[in-house]
């Protein structure tokens, strides 16, 4: 039993490390070959920092394992919001007003939608993983153009309020933006391929112990793999995001929290449940039916409530959305023994 739980802990430990490795090798490649830090950081990043989730996703659904598939995207999105905003609150104001937040809120409520109507034609095949897979396109080519037309405003005001004189200087304002969100990438591109290889064959491997141990507790703990994927599972994939909340809360720039989350979860729902239903049929536990997906959903239109309202999350509701996610859990366990 004890080699489970270290199963589990250090497969989630692998995850998070190889898909961080991954993140900075294929950024540094990019770079390397002149790639926009746009683009890199709408579909490399973007791509990349889900990694453990979709690998996850990957072999469960591959193993059978649809409870832990399933169970892992919902119980992420869950935590992406209750936790990942809710504990971040505690340290630091966190403010909902981040520009373009609430039109992206809106369009994950949508994917929201989207995806519960198709988990009641369970097993989610082939054509709704392309169906979900067409809407990532939709979504990064908006992305894509809101944020070139506001690069290029940015552009516009800083040309004007400069003048003809420093037409140079203004060439370095129309670059690209340095990639904040992801540190020490590597300059040299050897390095960066080593940092592929090590990022590719410690994803695998650490999603081979996650689910090794993941099942073989649920076993022993009496209660299903979806509950598993929905709580253990799910919050140590969620870890990533919630260690960057909490240190922008520190640093006091809590503003791009929710940005960050709402990224998060539209890749959740359509690059990890999209890439993963293409590959093998994902089966939807009857008990993710019930209760989890509505929690899901409860919570994207709570995030676009923020959001439009632009909410500014102190420690009182930090404390009342962390405290929902504990009461979550907990129920999600309860129901898990008696059913």
């Amino acid at each position: 039993m004890l080699f489970d739980y270290i199963s589990l802990a250090g497969g989630l430990v692998v995850l998070i490390i190889a898909g961080d490795v991954l993140v900075r090798g294929s950024v540094g490649v990019a770079q390397r070959l002149g790639i926009p830090n746009l683009v890199i950081g709408l579909t490399i990043v973007a791509f990349g920092t889900s990694a453990p989730e979709l690998v996850i996703s990957l072999k469960a659904a591959m193993e059978g394992a649809g409870g832990i598939a399933i169970g892992n995207v919902v119980g992420s999105n869950i935590a992406n919001v209750l936790l990942v905003l809710g504990l971040p609150a505690l340290i630091a104001a966190t403010p909902c007003g981040e520009d373009g937040a609430t039109r992206n809120a809106l369009f994950m409520v949508a994917v929201t939608l989207a995806f519960i109507a198709l988990c009641f034609f369970t097993p989610i095949d082939l054509m709704a993983g392309l169906i979900l897979l067409v809407l990532l396109g939709v979504f990064l080519a908006a992305s894509t153009m809101v944020a070139q037309k506001h690069r290029k405003e940015q552009k516009a005001i800083a040309a004007a309020s400069a003048g003809a004189a420093v037409a140079e200087p203004t060439c370095e304002l129309g670059g690209d933006d340095e990639l904040d969100e992801v540190e020490d990438v590597p300059d040299s591109i050897w390095i960066a391929l080593i940092y592929i290889g090590l990022g590719l064959v410690g994803l695998p491997l650490g999603a081979h112990f996650t689910i090794t141990g993941a099942t073989s507790i649920a076993t022993a703990w009496g209660v299903s793999e979806a509950v598993i994927g929905l709580t253990v599972i799910a919050l140590g994939t969620s870890l990533p995001e919630l260690a960057t909340t909490v240190m922008a809360a520190i640093r006091q720039h809590g503003a791009v929290a929710i940005g960050n989350v709402i990224g998060s979860n539209i890749f959740n729902l359509l690059a990890i449940i999209g890439i993963t239903a293409v590959v093998v049929p994902i089966d939807v536990p009857p008990e993710v039916l019930k209760l989890d997906i509505w929690v899901m959903l409860a919570c994207a239109v709570l995030l676009t409530a923020l959001a439009g309202l632009r909410i500014c999350l102190g420690r009182i509701s930090g404390l009342a959305m962390t405290a929902a996610y504990i009461f979550y859990i907990a129920t999600v366990y309860m129901l898990g023994h008696t059913a």
